[in-house]
């Protein structure tokens, strides 16, 4: 039986009530998004609330975590209580595409792990189908949401497919979001990049910084890069 929790070095994560697991995704896009002067964040489809107790570990804002699924944000709010920011974490279960109005301009953060897969097969279980495919929540409609809840200069954090990356540059280009940074994650050396960081701001940009992360520059030995990204958190690092 797959382990229920994935322990952390300050924090634990239960995921057995949701459809998505806690994976390496969410956990670049916790470590990575700059959240160093950040006083309110929206993570969007937080699932277990990973993301948000990732970036709560190194920053002091007021996080909300918001997911269409009950089970998720009954167990996002369970790992919150648990963790030592549940005074600065707030879970509510809420539509991405339909957030409430008081929060127009509110987030000078927003970042989001969304629903990606676009392919024919799915899953029986609807609940993995709505975490995992963008069918619920497309790029367009996860845009719209991210422009009028972000504040003046604010910042959007997000990891997608590799394959995503020049899709959705454009669509975020046509809202006025400018692409300030960009990171290629490798799974391994040699192999061509499977996911994308990437982070815009609502602020124009002078230039695009350009990374590349490889994961695993041989099997089982985490890259460098990676392990100093993860080291805060991963506990065999």
């Amino acid at each position: 039986m797959p382990n229920p929790y994935f322990k952390f070095k300050q924090f634990t994560v239960y995921h057995d009530k949701c459809a998505m697991k806690v994976g390496t995704d969410g956990a670049l896009l916790g470590a990575w998004a700059d959240v160093a002067r950040s006083e309110r964040i929206l993570d969007i489809g937080t699932g277990s609330g990973l993301v948000a107790l990732m970036v709560a570990q190194r920053c002091g804002a007021e996080i909300v975590a918001v997911d269409v699924d009950a089970g998720a944000v009954e167990q996002a709010r369970e790992n919150v209580e648990r963790s030592p920011w549940k005074g600065r974490i707030r879970v509510e279960q809420a539509d991405a595409r339909h957030l409430p109005d008081a929060w127009t301009g509110r987030f000078d953060t927003v970042v989001s792990n969304p629903p990606y897969f676009v392919e024919d097969v799915k899953s029986p279980f609807s609940g993995r189908n709505q975490a995992r495919h963008a069918d619920a929540l497309d790029a367009v409609s996860l845009l719209e949401s991210v422009c009028r809840v972000l504040s003046a200069g604010g910042t959007f954090s997000v990891v997608l497919p590799a394959e995503s990356a020049s899709g959705f540059v454009a669509s975020a280009m046509r809202r006025q979001l400018s692409l300030k940074r960009q990171v290629w994650v490798h799974t391994k050396s040699g192999l061509p990049p499977k996911r994308v960081l990437m982070e815009f701001s609502s602020a124009p940009v002078r230039q695009t910084a350009v990374g590349r992360l490889v994961i695993e520059e041989r099997p089982r030995e985490y890259s460098p890069e990676f392990a100093e990204l993860l080291r805060p958190y991963y506990l065999a690092l």
